[in-house]
């Protein structure tokens, strides 16, 4: 059990098994509640190769973010941009070394050559979780009576699939759904997905390797989470996967995120919450994954404005998103009050798209935090999550098109009225 920032604590079950097809486990585990990590691979290669990679890949993994945890009490006790990227980095150069390493001792053993292992972890610094993944292991999130899935498997079906090339149906009966498209060890480095959420009381994180989640589907998870104490979930689910074949070796480790009553009250969790809520909610991201608003959550800052304090100002550049958390501004123009939002309105999207100015001033009329993305922060993660791009692409023009039937709406009103009024002119000078 292992305290952190905000009172959170986390409690942490682990448990892998055979099936009942393999001779030999090829998963691996570890449970470092100590630390804050949390880990499953599932190996892959003959002659036991497998279990060497796998084991290999947990082990180098935890000696290279031990002996840089600092960077996780930085993002506990500063969660900044600057400590949110370097956190994230240090997950991936983590699963990097490991990757390295492998990939040497296969060329320096024959029997081991083209070894390899899939890799999911998550690592916890204070409220905040950095998870790391190559391959098809994956991450559930648990929260509010949903189960969202945090990561995406790298194989050539999930590939198919968000080309558009096969259905969900067929998907499901591939001969290739077993092949991955990345994986630990195979080359001597890999591209490494990483992603940074929000940790809040009453959170279940579920990580399991292929021999898992190949047997159920993703809204069984919910229902098993609700019903079991987390101490009883990993053989609980080992025992559905069993008895629904066990062809492969099955892996489960849950992570429950728990906190005091001061926790569950307190302003970061609060914060936290009202940050997804908001975000949801804007036209730009309505329809993006869980996983994708996480992800754009993850480049967000927020700021603090005292009462009275200008926030933009009308005619100057800004390239800002802005969300009201906290407080009430006042949006201004020319100096008149047009309008004033609260808690959960935003202001300055076009400012995501250029650099033009702002067309009209908007000033804090208490203290009021905001969540504010930045247009390079949201180029940046565009240019690494393409379909997450291409639904931003969408939205934005969805969002221009809206506004674009308003102004022409308007300016027909405009023209009626002044039809209107030339027509009844000639009777007014009468």
């Amino acid at each position: 059990m292992g305290a952190f920032a905000v009172a959170l604590t986390t409690e942490a079950f682990g448990l892998t098994d055979v099936g009942r097809k393999r001779q030999h486990n090829e998963d691996a585990m570890m449970v470092d509640a100590s630390l804050g990590l949390f880990m499953v691979a599932d190996g892959m290669g003959g002659h036991a190769a497998g279990e060497v990679a796998s084991a290999r890949a947990t082990e180098v993994v935890k000696q290279h973010i031990a002996a840089n945890r600092h960077l996780l009490k930085d993002l506990a006790n500063n969660p900044t941009a600057d400590s949110r990227s370097a956190a994230a980095a240090l997950v991936e150069v983590a699963v990097q070394r490991a990757c390295a390493d492998i990939y040497r001792a296969a060329m320096t053993d024959a029997a081991k050559r083209g070894m390899g292992t899939t890799f999911v972890c998550l690592a916890v610094g204070g409220n905040k979780g950095v998870i790391g993944h190559v391959g098809d292991s994956r991450v559930y999130l648990v929260r509010h009576s949903q189960c969202h899935r945090l990561t995406e498997d790298h194989t050539l079906v999930a590939a198919q699939l968000k080309a558009g090339t096969i259905t969900k149906e067929q998907a499901a009966t591939s001969q290739y759904r077993n092949v991955i498209t990345r994986a630990v060890g195979i080359q001597e480095s890999v591209q490494v997905d990483t992603l940074i959420v929000d940790l809040m009381p009453g959170d279940v994180f579920l990580l399991c390797s292929d021999g898992l989640h190949g047997y159920m589907e993703d809204e069984e998870i919910l229902p098993l989470v609700a019903g079991l104490q987390p101490g009883d979930l990993p053989r609980k689910l080992v025992d559905i996967a069993n008895e629904r074949g066990g062809k492969d070796n099955i892996t489960a480790v849950v992570v429950k995120i728990a906190g005091d009553s001061a926790a569950l009250a307190s302003e970061e969790t609060s914060e936290a919450q009202s940050r997804m809520e908001a975000l949801r909610k804007i036209p730009l991201f309505r329809h993006l994954t869980y996983k994708e608003q996480t992800a754009v959550l993850s480049i967000a800052t927020t700021r603090t404005y005292p009462a009275g304090r200008e926030i933009v100002v009308e005619g100057q550049p800004g390239e800002e998103l802005f969300v009201v958390i906290r407080g009430r501004v006042a949006i201004e123009k020319n100096g008149v009050e047009i309008a004033e939002l609260r808690s959960g309105g935003h202001f300055g999207e076009m400012g995501l798209i250029d650099n033009a100015p702002r067309s009209a001033t908007v000033r804090a009329t208490e203290p009021t935090r905001t969540m504010v993305i930045a247009r390079s922060d949201l180029m940046g993660l565009m240019k690494r999550e393409a379909i997450l791009a291409v639904k931003m692409l969408w939205s934005f023009v969805q969002v221009l098109s809206d506004r674009l039937r308003a102004t022409n709406s308007e300016l027909s009103e405009a023209r009626q009225e002044l039809a209107v009024a030339q027509a009844i002119q000639p009777f007014a000078e009468d």
